[in-house]
């Protein structure tokens, strides 16, 4: 994991995210805990909602309701069936809401500039309570072994395991054979693509903002944060949708 900050010496990346202490033996990094807060915020958030839901909604909840609606069509016109969108509606969303909020709580004020002295990466200085949380691999790379679970378990549960397994080894010829190892590569490959999508195009983004806050504090880095919020807005719709779109194509019969 790549973490850089700005210090009165220079910038510094280090490949490890600042450790804030253990817990039972394991780190508590700053990424964590960001993580940690925005799934919070964002379980208060729905509760809040739920208990001011109305059959009579007001404004708030009809704007509320015209984007969640239009994204259920969206997904229900991708996957050609009401019934299997309400099955996959909750995970594309919430994955998109996850993603889009940890992106942007990175990017507010005081995020990576707030936290304790002490040692840093061997070093003394700044150990922030919060940091951008795509820019742990460990973290995009959860969200990207969910997503491949989810595929992998749908495709078995639509096709069964003998016809979903057919896609990858199929003995029918030799060229078959090649293409479904080459698919069968393919699809372990999503983890990388996944998980290191998000977390290079975040982490060049924060780091872009720290290099243009080291040497130009006042005025390059206020385009570059709104670039950012774009930037943060794609990665989240960008990873929904290829989860969304990659269950398609696993609960598909197999084309011979």
């Amino acid at each position: 994991m790549l973490v850089a900050h700005a210090a009165e010496e220079g910038i510094a990346i280090h490949l490890a995210p600042p450790v804030l202490g253990h817990f039972f033996g394991m780190p508590v990094t700053s990424t964590l805990v960001t993580a940690t807060v925005v799934m919070l915020l964002l379980t208060l958030f729905a509760i809040f909602w739920r208990n001011k839901l109305t059959l009579i909604p007001g404004k708030t909840q009809v704007v509320i309701e015209m984007i969640v609606g239009g994204v259920y069509e969206y997904v229900a016109d991708a996957l050609e069936n009401h019934e299997t969108a309400r099955r996959f509606f909750p995970l594309i969303m919430t994955i998109f809401i996850f993603v889009l909020s940890a992106n942007w709580l990175g990017l507010l004020p005081g995020v990576s500039s707030v936290g304790i002295y002490g040692e840093n990466h061997g070093e003394p200085g700044l150990i922030p309570f919060f940091y951008p949380a795509s820019t742990d691999l460990n973290i995009t790379l959860g969200l990207a072994l969910v997503s491949f679970l989810v595929i992998e378990i749908a495709g078995i549960a639509y096709l069964g395991l003998r016809k979903y397994g057919g896609k990858f080894f199929n003995f029918s010829s030799p060229l078959a054979f090649l293409i479904g190892i080459i698919e069968l590569f393919s699809e372990l490959a999503r983890l990388i693509s996944f998980s290191f999508r998000l977390f290079g195009n975040i982490f060049a983004g924060k780091t872009l903002i720290v290099v243009a806050i080291f040497f130009v504090p006042f005025i390059l880095p206020v385009p570059l944060l709104a670039f950012e919020l774009f930037v943060g807005f794609i990665q989240a719709f960008i990873f929904a949708v290829l989860t969304l779109f990659f269950i398609k194509l696993a609960i598909q019969e197999p084309q011979h």
